[in-house]
């Protein structure tokens, strides 16, 4: 039976981190699709968040999965810049929509047909429900905060200004969305907005060659995408699905500010767990919470905090943690899996490639890994 969590998804999802984004500009770090939609997602919750707390209903499934349609989307048409792709997606409608279509298909030949379908809808639609909003006004929020970052770099650059205040235009049309506002204005939540692009800056298996180079944000991207689209093959409820995606999303989030201390340390150091443990929880209380609503408190603990627990708290607080960890190492084995396809590796990236399959094939029952391992395997790379 096909399924909407299937080894061609995955690796049509992780391409992103081969799409480098303002790759015609001076850049002080390598910027990627992979991380950009990773950011705005996380954006788009905080705007959503804000939403919910003025009273007004977010349809979360949608929201999420919209966010992977337009992901889709993108991986599709590649890097075109802006002002052509938005042109051609106006002028072309139809018949882009119907590429996108053609070359999921040629992709993801046994995707879900009722994922298939709902994307087919997405693209075809005016795209102009709340959450397409939000997921619009993240969008462009997430763009500035990159062109921020290249700015002062590309100032005397063509274009540039030009460029500056189309995106600043484009933000402005979403001032009605209170979380916008909230951003714009600076303050704690611009700073939430700021760690979580933070993660942008660490890179993963940092201490070995590989291609592509992948970071803490981009791989949060994998693990929520992939935890959500098994969570739709499982026919989980909205409250799980929400409570898995965001945990999936966000539970790196506490590496910003401790950075990552790699596994065989943690276990072969006596003690050492326990006190990087104490450690974070002091630097989220102190310093992460303090940056949004303190009526969101509760929520982010759950997610950051032992994030691979399962929970069936009643009081939507349901969540498959397991899942969600071989979510994570499911992405963990595709970015040292693509590395050596491509032929650039290095011993301590075999041995870490087959400790993540030893544990994929002995824990990852709940998300079919053996499988989806064998699957990989077989897509020529």
């Amino acid at each position: 039976m096909s399924k909407a969590l299937n080894a061609e998804m995955l690796y049509f999802m992780f391409e992103s981190a081969n799409m480098h984004r303002w790759n015609d500009h001076l850049r002080p770090l390598d910027l990627t699709e992979q991380d950009k939609q990773s950011h705005k997602a996380a954006i788009a919750w905080v705007i959503a968040k804000f939403e919910e707390d003025e009273g007004n209903y977010i349809n979360w499934r949608t929201l999420i999965e919209h966010n992977i349609f337009e992901l889709i989307s993108r991986l599709v048409l590649t890097d075109l810049k802006p002002q052509l792709y938005h042109r051609i997606v106006k002028e072309k409608f139809d018949q882009v929509n119907e590429y996108v279509i053609r070359e999921f298909d040629r992709n993801i030949p046994d995707a879900d047909p009722e994922f298939r379908k709902r994307l087919s809808d997405y693209l075809r639609s005016e795209r102009d429900s709340p959450e397409d909003r939000i997921i619009d006004a993240a969008h462009y929020l997430a763009t500035k905060w990159e062109f921020d970052l290249i700015y002062k770099m590309n100032k005397g650059m063509f274009d540039a200004d030009n460029t500056k205040k189309a995106i600043e235009e484009q933000i402005a049309g979403h001032d009605k969305l209170v979380g916008v506002k909230k951003i714009m204005g600076g303050g704690g939540i611009k700073g939430f907005v700021d760690l979580i692009g933070q993660l942008r800056f660490q890179q993963r298996w940092a201490r070995t060659p590989r291609i592509p180079e992948t970071t803490v944000l981009g791989h949060s991207l994998m693990v929520a995408n992939s935890i959500f689209l098994h969570d739709l093959d499982a026919g989980a409820t909205d409250e799980q699905i929400y409570n898995d995606y965001y945990t999936g999303l966000f539970h790196d989030l506490p590496e910003v500010l401790t950075k990552d201390v790699i596994s065989p340390v943690k276990k072969n150091v006596s003690g050492l767990a326990e006190m990087l443990e104490s450690y974070e929880r002091e630097q989220i209380k102190s310093k992460l919470m303090p940056l949004i609503p303190e009526s969101w408190w509760g929520e982010m603990e759950f997610m950051i905090y032992e994030p691979f627990s399962d929970s069936y708290d009643s009081g939507h607080r349901i969540r498959a943690g397991r899942d969600i960890k071989s979510c994570d190492l499911l992405a963990a084995y595709i970015e040292a899996h693509v590395s050596a396809s491509y032929g650039v590796t290095s011993q301590s990236l075999t041995e870490g490639k087959e400790e993540l399959l030893t544990r994929l094939v002995n824990t990852g029952d709940g998300i079919g890994a053996r499988e989806l391992v064998v699957r990989l395997g077989r897509i020529k790379i």
